[in-house]
């Protein structure tokens, strides 16, 4: 198992990005493909430099009927204790205006006999793809299975996040075709007013 504690920065932490650079290589896709869709998604440097990554490519609503989704994790296995942060704080340095999901996991079960995974709650946030810096409290952030809302899950165990995912979905058919956002870093945050 990683620990990963990233690098501080009075009251954040960097977990990919600003301080820790981008290792796009690392990141895993996770696309509608393993559910039989075609939509694909990619992380990569931006040209400029590697401070940046872009999440990109193409959503696919055609073959699942009009459901679709394209989606980066980090890589396994993780383990954060962002316990003693208030949420995370998302850079966007520049975005074609689609509707985004970013993801957490605090449970990554091992994998089933066929090599899928398992599905276990995620902890969702939907933020517009524009240029920004983003302040996501953790109490922001919605329980889902399967990508249904999931009333009664047990609270989000911040002491042991295991995955950050940033997805693109169709929202039940709202949004399809090429998508692109730049990334500057996804940091964990103490928030002050």
């Amino acid at each position: 198992m990683t620990t990963y504690s990233g690098t501080h920065s009075g009251t954040h932490t960097y977990l990919f990005g600003g301080g820790e650079p981008w290792v796009a290589e690392s990141w895993v896709a996770s696309d509608d493909r393993v559910r039989g869709g075609k939509s694909q998604s990619y992380l990569d440097y931006s040209p400029e430099s590697k401070e940046t990554v872009r999440f990109h490519g193409e959503l696919d609503i055609t073959a699942i009927g009009g459901a679709g989704f394209a989606s980066q994790r980090s890589p396994d296995p993780q383990h954060w204790d962002l316990s003693s942060f208030q949420g995370l704080r998302l850079a966007i340095k520049n975005g074609d205006g689609m509707k985004y999901t970013l993801i957490v996991k605090d449970e990554i079960l091992p994998k089933r006999l066929d090599g899928r995974e398992q599905s276990t709650v995620s902890w969702e946030y939907d933020f517009p793809g524009h240029r920004a810096e983003l302040d996501i409290p953790w109490q922001s952030l919605k329980p889902t299975y399967r990508g249904k809302p999931k009333p009664g899950a047990k609270p989000l165990d911040l002491a042991n996040i295991r995955r950050i995912s940033i997805m693109m979905r169709s929202f039940f058919g709202e949004q399809e075709g090429p998508f692109d956002l730049e990334l500057q870093h996804i940091a964990a945050a103490t928030f002050h007013k």
